[in-house]
């Protein structure tokens, strides 16, 4: 056995629960001369020495050789090892150790709240430790943290597809027990993943269809947002370089499309349609119009898209380069007339499916916010 001190993300309950197999009795200390700030731009908290701060926490007093190991696994994999240190409950001293990052690997941001945490990422990040748990004993602690940050997109588009599945009035209503899966692995986990699912489904006759395999390209949920300034009646459209198209033996692997990107963890679709819009447009939307969700293709690929029309200025001086150098974008922005974008679709060199989903809404929608604006 050994006493724990927990000060960040693994105070909150469901959490602890995921990583360590159970939620053990704890009792509120305090860690003196301690500070805990958010990890500059990421999703969970650093400690610090810093004199005459008081760092609040749980002390754990029974934690289990096994449970050391899980632990190790889901903190080694953010850098942070066993410190011992001296905790304070009930106005006496007891031992304990505590996880800090290594030296350098995390810059401090704003001070952190428990409560700020649990409320933009507390659901993400137990979805996506179910992920990462999952990876003991398979891959190192490092190689997981390599994939966290599409984990928590993925435990996004996870969390959205449980809550909001979408009407159901001439598709199946499906029941308990419809689908039933007896395997599952993942021969291929990097920036995306592919699944090999053994599973059963019900078939509409009532039966169910067994011995089914089936493969899944593994992608988080996204947006795509198609600039339009009603009063000059123009869209901005992005082109760069498609690895897909490139793969497929496409002699032109350049495609045009509209602003796109993956839905970060805690991030809603329209936060995520903001964000692409000023990294590869430099654009700043003010008024997001809804066209569409979907699956592309739902046959074996998970990802999601949702698609939006966004009323802006178009000046000519929006055309020109985007995208961020630190993610290898190189991205050129065309500003085009409504019907010049109609003509290439019409000529096929606009062969993005979002594209033509977004462009037909807005060939319905066009007059009325012409006259809108």
């Amino acid at each position: 056995m050994r006493a724990q001190f927990f000060y960040g993300t693994l105070c909150h309950p469901p959490l602890l629960e995921v990583v360590l197999g159970r939620i053990p009795p704890m009792r509120p200390a305090r860690l003196g001369d301690h500070a805990v700030h958010w990890a500059a731009g990421e999703s969970f908290p650093i400690i610090r020495p810093q004199p005459g701060a008081v760092a609040e926490g749980l002390h754990v007093p029974d934690i289990t050789a096994e449970e050391a190991a899980r632990l190790d696994f889901y903190e080694g994999g953010f850098g942070y090892q066993v410190h011992p240190v001296d905790v304070v409950h009930d106005g006496a001293r007891t031992p304990a150790l505590v996880y800090m990052p290594e030296p350098g690997m995390w810059r401090p941001g704003a001070p952190w709240r428990l409560e700020d945490w649990a409320a933009r990422w507390g659901d993400v990040v137990v979805e996506a430790a179910r992920d990462f748990m999952a990876q003991r004993g398979r891959r190192s602690s490092e190689q997981v943290l390599a994939r966290y940050p599409m984990m928590l997109t993925r435990a996004g588009a996870r969390l959205r597809a449980r809550h909001d599945p979408g009407p159901a009035v001439v598709r199946r209503s499906p029941a308990p027990g419809d689908v039933a899966l007896s395997r599952l692995e993942t021969p291929h986990a990097g920036f995306f993943a592919v699944e090999a699912a053994g599973l059963a489904h019900r078939r509409f006759d009532g039966a169910m269809q067994t011995g089914v395999t089936r493969e899944a390209f593994v992608m988080g949920d996204a947006v795509t947002v198609l600039p339009y300034d009603p009063v000059r009646d123009r869209v901005l459209l992005v082109e760069q370089f498609r690895a897909g198209a490139w793969a497929r033996g496409d002699a032109n692997p350049w495609s045009l499309e509209p602003v796109a990107g993956r839905i970060d963890g805690a991030e809603t679709p329209q936060e995520a349609a903001r964000r692409e819009a000023r990294e590869e447009a430099h654009l700043d939307l003010r008024d997001l119009r809804f066209v569409a969700r979907y699956y592309p293709s739902p046959a074996a690929v998970t990802e999601y898209l949702y698609s939006y029309v966004a009323l802006v200025d178009l000046p000519d001086s929006a055309a020109g380069p985007g995208g961020l150098a630190d993610e290898a974008e190189d991205i050129r922005a065309h500003v085009l007339g409504f019907d010049d974008l109609m003509a290439l679709i019409a000529s096929g060199e606009v062969q993005n499916g979002p594209l033509l989903v977004t462009a037909l809404w807005l060939s319905r929608h066009r007059d009325a916010l012409r006259a809108g604006a």
